[in-house]
């Protein structure tokens, strides 16, 4: 911790040596850091919605199966939809990551891309982003193209909401409603409460996620869950993880689930109480490893679900 009247020592936003460190070209580098590529656990969470939906599609339509070419076409735009949500935050966000240590190290805040280079950056992974979506029914098409509403007003809402993770949950719990439409058509009580657990699960996750930054984010006037539950964070998150557990074993049910898939889901429950007991935001990445392992969360429930149709 700095001391009083002193700027934070800037810190990395993401560990050195990962692999865009080692393989990728100098002049490639600033971009992929821009789009978080050495950075995976991003599009790994905004993909398993995706699955969980293709998933309880599977489930609700045994014959129809999982369509395993639509989820390696969901991961392929998650990527691309992250990198460019990143993107559009860093733009957005440039000055005030300039004041905060964990994020001024970021390549506009450093100079490393210039915001007018972002901005070609970010319609170019925008673009590829849309040739994958249009390979969808019409329905899941408007669906993605009504969520990039979320995508751009989730950067300003930390200036005027408590809530930001609020508005990232509902633009990262989309593919919760992209994956069923892609398989239906349209949507249904079953993937609208796998959407809402959903939400419930990232703000939690990125509540924990947004303790590192407590006190650059009270110093430049930033709002975030984070601040807003304070010393109750711990059974905040617990029962917005209670309330995600809940909603997506109700939405499995409606979908036709038995017995494995709320067995099975279990596992993220003991996932989640690790979390919540161990975090502290006093211990340097403390927060981070606890927030990187709600992938082990994404895979859990989505091999719940494939159990589930198997079965």
């Amino acid at each position: 911790m700095s001391e009083p009247g002193q700027q934070p020592t800037p810190v990395p936003d993401a560990k050195s040596g990962n692999w865009v460190d080692r393989y990728a070209p100098d002049w490639l580098k600033p971009y992929a850091r821009l789009a978080r590529w050495d950075r995976p656990i991003g599009f790994y969470l905004l993909f398993w919605p995706c699955a969980w939906g293709l998933g309880l599609a599977a489930i609700a339509n045994p014959a129809l199966g999982f369509d395993w070419w639509g989820a390696v076409l969901m991961l392929v735009g998650a990527i691309l939809m992250r990198g460019a949500g990143c993107t559009f935050n860093d733009i957005v966000d440039r000055d005030i990551d300039m004041q905060v240590a964990r994020t001024r190290l970021r390549p506009i805040p450093s100079g490393q891309v210039t915001a007018r280079d972002a901005l070609a950056f970010l319609i170019a992974q925008a673009l590829l982003g849309s040739v994958v979506l249009f390979q969808f029914n019409r329905f899941t098409v408007w669906a993605g193209v009504a969520s990039l509403v979320l995508v751009a007003i989730y950067p300003f809402m930390k200036r005027v909401t408590w809530w930001p993770q609020a508005f990232l949950g509902l633009a990262f719990s989309y593919g919760a409603l992209v994956g069923w439409s892609s398989q239906t058509g349209g949507l249904g009580w079953a993937p609208v409460l796998l959407y809402a657990g959903t939400i419930l699960w990232v703000i939690g996750y990125d509540t924990i996620y947004a303790l590192q930054d407590v006190e650059d984010d009270a110093l430049v006037g930033v709002k975030s869950t984070a601040r807003l539950f304070g010393e109750h964070v711990k059974p905040a998150v617990a029962t917005l993880y209670a309330g995600a557990f809940v909603l997506w074993n109700v939405a499995a049910l409606l979908a036709g689930s038995g017995i494995v898939f709320a067995a099975l889901s279990l596992v993220a429950v003991a996932l989640f109480t690790w979390q919540v007991w161990t975090v502290d935001a006093a211990v340097p990445d403390n927060p981070r490893f606890r927030f990187d392992s709600n992938k082990y969360v994404g895979i859990v429930i989505a091999l719940a679900l494939l159990a589930e149709w198997v079965w």
